[in-house]
This record gives structure tokens, C-alpha cells and sequence, in this order.
């Protein structure tokens, strides 16, 4: 499994060099969008409204809209200047009880693996926080974004971290649509806790499959052995290839005319000498 991250847990005074790993992958089916008449992939480019013309990424600069239509442009000089004393380094800076913590705060996880010079202080810290059923709280900065993090033992052996939202990037209940009230009568709420307690069971989460994901997979192998693939048309050569054939056709005929053209364009210039 390859890191994409290295730097280290500041423990009071302890430091911990660490690596952190992905802990999970996307296995999303992902689809090519085709242009239906010739089944071509769509290109997407970038292009500025105003010159009406593709633009290269090195044309590009950051631009912050604090008001509609008016930017506030950040280079990386700018960038630079902010404090960074904390780009390696994942500070702790409380320890909690889990249970504290609404599971709407969790974004993603990644497994953390110590250095080798960093084993004891993982361990110290892990046993730790088994022996005392706590959690760390801690920021880090992650792919130039500082996140809240929670970081935690996992499967009894290795500790992962969970990046979190600031309580800010939650939105609150009170932008949805209220509520309708409703009565429920006694038998309702009798039979829907029986049934709650019919389906009770001990989480075990390799019983639970994605049966969409199968079926669809099932979908695309059936017709590619029914052999109903689309193959997109070839797409035409460029402008300027097609220039430079005309060109070496025009060459030809000229030279069945005349002759070789560039000797005649060589004696030419000899000439003007």
C-alpha cells in the first residue's frame, strides 16, 4: 500500500513520525459520456467566455468571488505567506469519549503506520488510548486543507484518523422543511419496535453486498458476449495535417510540370546573388 502522507503526531511532547495510508477505495462504476451519433468520448475544455478560446492550466491563476463578479486573485506567493508550521505535523489536542461525537463530523479515513524510529511512542500512544476508551482530537493539514481530525484505534492493533468538518461546514436542521405533525397511535409504535427488534443483529459487515454494482457488471459483461459494442468513428485528422498533404500534392504537381521546384528555386536565388 503506498503512503500519501508523511509527517507526525505532536503527543505533548512527544513526537510520532508517521506515514497515513487510504483506508478505503471508491468502487463506484464510472461511465464515459458519447456523443451519440458516433459514440466519440466528449472532450471537455477550458475556455474563457471573453477571449473565446481554450485556455492552458499556466494561464490560470486563483480567484476568490466575494462579491458577484469582483475576485480577489491569490498567487502562490500569497499562498506561501500563511503560517505554516503545521503542514507535517497532526496536533492532538484533546481526548474524548467517541461516543461524544455525532457521526455527521466524519468525512474520511486513513490508516496511520508508524516510522520505524516512531514504534514505541505509536505504541505508548495506542495503549493509551485503549486503557483510558478515549479518542484524540487533533488538526492536521491535509493536501492544503487543515481538517479537523479524530484519531482512533482500530481493529485492536493500529490507529486511524478520521478527518472531520468544522462545526461551521455542518448545516443545521433548521434550513430543512418543518416537520408535519402526525399522531401515532399505540399499536403503531408497539408493532414498529417489534419489528425493530426482529432485525436487531450484531453488525457483520461482510454479509452486506453492493447488488446494484453486481448487477450492472452482470449488464455490461452480457453485452459484451452478445457482442453489442460500440466502437466510436475515427476521427477525422487535424487541420493542419490535411494542409500538409495538400501541400506535398501540390509539390508533386508542380514538379511533373517543371521539374524539380527546388532546383529551379535554388537556381533562382544563385541568380539573384
Amino acid at each position: 500500500m503506498r503512503s500519501l502522507w508523511k509527517g507526525a503526531i505532536s503527543f505533548g511532547l512527544v513526537s510520532i513520525p508517521i506515514k497515513l495510508y487510504a483506508a478505503t477505495e471508491d468502487h463506484t462504476t464510472h461511465f464515459r459520456q458519447l456523443h451519440k451519433d458516433c459514440n466519440s468520448p466528449i472532450k471537455y475544455e477550458k475556455v474563457c467566455p471573453v477571449c473565446n478560446r481554450p485556455v492552458n492550466d499556466d494561464e490560470i491563476v486563483r480567484g476568490y468571488e466575494y462579491e458577484p463578479g469582483k475576485f480577489v486573485i491569490l498567487s502562490d506567493e500569497d499562498l506561501e505567506r500563511i503560517p505554516s508550521e503545521a503542514v507535517k505535523t497532526i496536533d492532538i489536542l484533546d481526548f474524548t469519549d467517541i461516543k461524544q461525537i455525532d457521526p455527521i463530523y466524519f468525512d474520511k479515513t486513513y490508516y496511520i503506520a508508524p516510522e520505524d524510529i516512531g514504534t514505541k511512542p505509536y505504541i505508548l500512544l495506542r495503549d493509551s488510548m485503549k486503557k483510558t476508551n478515549t479518542v484524540a482530537i487533533a488538526k492536521a493539514v491535509i493536501r492544503s486543507r487543515q481538517n479537523l481530525a479524530c484519531i482512533r484505534v482500530y481493529d485492536d492493533n493500529y490507529m486511524v484518523m478520521e478527518t472531520m468538518y468544522f462545526p461551521d461546514e455542518i448545516r443545521k436542521t433548521e434550513q430543512l422543511p418543518p416537520l408535519r405533525q402526525v399522531s401515532l397511535h399505540e399499536n403503531e409504535i408497539k408493532m414498529s419496535e417489534q419489528l425493530i427488534n426482529t432485525l436487531t443483529a450484531k453488525f457483520n459487515p461482510e454479509k452486506y453486498e453492493n447488488t446494484y454494482r453486481k448487477a450492472l457488471f452482470d449488464l455490461i459483461e452480457s453485452k459484451i458476449q452478445g457482442h453489442e459494442v460500440e466502437v466510436p468513428v475515427v476521427a477525422p485528422a487535424p487541420d493542419n495535417v490535411l494542409d500538409l498533404v495538400g501541400a506535398l500534392k501540390a509539390s508533386i504537381e508542380a514538379a511533373k510540370r517543371t521539374g524539380n521546384p527546388t532546383e529551379k528555386t535554388k537556381g533562382r536565388k544563385k541568380k539573384g546573388a
